[in-house]
């Protein structure tokens, strides 16, 4: 079996539950954090929509440098300012990110990938360890947040690996 076979039932997976956290975003909380270091809801959300993309970028380059040509490090767009947006945003991205994962050989999911900083390695490692990593693992992880932004707003968290507080 091709290790694109194996791992897009997984990336669905993930997809699908993040999917039901992001439509219960509250258009009105989207300024709303739990603390003055934490994002807010619209900018977890922003990130959270904007993982997949990565896998792209994983899947057919060499490397990334956080760094610009200009010297500044890169940055995405502003945050989006509604669950709509947010929305479109993420099923763009998964889209770009479930079409590069099925392109991908087995060869290719082999060879290293390197994250870069001014043109210093950071790490590099095999872009299927990349893509686990920085892609499933960091999505599972900005979602739990989320879930718990969504909590603490009284947005009902919906079941992802099992039964929820809210929907059993």
């Amino acid at each position: 079996m091709k290790i694109s076979d194996m791992l897009l039932p997984e990336f669905e997976q993930e997809i699908e539950g993040t999917r039901r956290l992001l439509e219960r975003l509250p258009d009105d909380k989207f300024d709303w954090r739990p603390h003055a270091k934490s994002m807010s809801l619209g900018e977890l959300a922003t990130h959270i929509a904007n993982i997949p993309s990565w896998a792209s970028v994983i899947l057919t380059s060499d490397a990334f440098d956080m760094i610009g040509p200009d010297g500044q490090p890169i940055r995405l767009a502003q945050r989006a300012g509604s669950r709509h947006e947010v929305l479109q945003l993420f099923e763009r991205n998964a889209d770009e990110a479930r079409r590069a994962i099925a392109a991908t050989s087995d060869e290719e999911f082999a060879k290293e990938w390197s994250l870069l900083s001014g043109g210093q390695k950071i790490f590099g490692m095999a872009r299927y360890a990349v893509l686990r990593r920085m892609v499933f693992n960091h999505l599972v992880h900005h979602r739990a947040q989320l879930g718990v932004y969504s909590r603490l707003n009284d947005v009902a968290v919906p079941a992802i690996y099992g039964p929820s507080a809210d929907e059993s």
